[in-house]
């Protein structure tokens, strides 16, 4: 589903571009250019793909507008950041953080009722790998912007203030120089490092809070999944789309967690959610799976026996087990997002 936004901005850009053409082409090139790299930035300041695709269509209407006023003082990339960032500001000032399940109440059991389903701005949402991870040729460099976009390291930022968090994802997640977010946000080196110590101070006691579980002031860099990680991922698609809920249980980990957005409810520990699947969750059975990649981990689009679109499921996995389920049930938004069509059967070359 095409946001307002996404659609005006883009024709503007596109329609000025086409009436006047050589340069103006150029410049429209050089801007798209970009693109991958600033919805990463926006995804991680908003927690929500929808949003950050909005966010960078204005940034690119905005730079488009302005640009006779660019008198080249700093490079392209650096005036597109800044003008994301107030963008992203603007988007920010009285607005609730947003979540996950687990930021928001204890766990449940599997008897509890499911209840009503919270507001899309609630919740931190999935977003597919290719929109926000621009292509480095550096493993390590593509290994840390993989982790900065991981659900729990969002949730962590989410807890700071909107000019933190852009300082903390400039300074530690993109290695920007102090002085150049200085720049960037129109303040001094001096406060720059006074609000990335204050934000890692923050993490560091939400660290404390939570034993642990919430993220870093850096994302600790993770390798590419190996073969044994791999062939998890394979045991666990063949178990799910049998509803073998003996083999489901032997590759879970015994403290994972299963979360279900838009619904506050998600549990912890094998048992409960191998109950959930089979008593509740029991729509899950004769699903099909088909891979994605979302937040640097590996996804899949899940369809029900009959072909309709069930969630997006991201998944967590440690010491040789899985350890988050994170099922996100707005399939009507996060389809197209992925894109996977609204029924099974119109997959390019889904095996039957």
């Amino acid at each position: 589903m095409e946001s307002p936004i996404k659609s005006s901005t883009s024709d503007v850009v596109r329609d000025d571009a086409a009436r006047q053409g050589g340069a103006e082409g150029e410049l429209a090139d050089r801007l798209e250019a970009h693109r991958t790299e600033l919805t990463g930035y926006c995804y991680r300041m908003l927690g929500s793909a929808f949003e950050a695709e909005d966010a960078v269509q204005e940034t690119m209407v905005r730079a488009w507008r302005s640009y006779e006023r660019f008198e080249g003082r700093a490079s392209l990339r650096s005036w597109l950041y800044r003008i994301a960032t107030n963008v992203c500001l603007d988007l920010l000032k009285g607005s609730r953080r947003r979540a996950r399940p687990m930021d928001l109440a204890s766990p449940s059991s599997v008897d509890t009722p499911v209840g009503n389903g919270l507001p899309e701005a609630t919740w931190i949402g999935p977003v597919p790998d290719g929109r926000v991870l621009a292509e480095t040729a550096d493993p390590a460099d593509a290994a840390v912007a993989r982790e900065s976009i991981r659900l729990a390291f969002l949730s962590a930022l989410q807890r700071l203030a909107p000019r933190q968090r852009a300082v903390l994802i400039l300074r530690e997640v993109l290695s920007w120089s102090a002085s150049e977010v200085a720049e960037l946000l129109g303040s001094s080196v001096p406060a720059v490092n006074s609000a990335l110590q204050r934000a890692r101070a923050t993490l560091a006691a939400d660290q404390d809070r939570d034993g642990g579980s919430n993220g870093t002031d850096r994302p600790p860099a993770a390798p590419p999944l190996d073969d044994d990680q791999q062939a998890l991922l394979k045991r666990y698609v063949d178990a799910f789309e049998r509803f073998d809920m003996a083999a489901l249980t032997a590759l879970l980990h015994e403290d994972s967690t299963l979360s279900m957005p838009p619904y506050e409810l998600w549990l912890r520990g094998r048992e409960d959610i191998v109950g959930w699947m089979v008593g509740p969750g029991c729509g899950c059975e004769g699903s099909h799976l088909v891979p994605l990649t979302a937040n640097g981990r590996p996804a899949f689009g899940q369809y029900r026996a009959d072909g309709r679109p069930w969630a997006i499921q991201v998944i967590e996995m440690a010491d040789g087990r899985i350890t988050g389920l994170h099922s996100f049930l707005d399939t009507e938004r996060l389809f197209p997002l992925f894109g996977l069509p609204m029924r099974y059967a119109d997959l390019p070359g889904r095996h039957t």
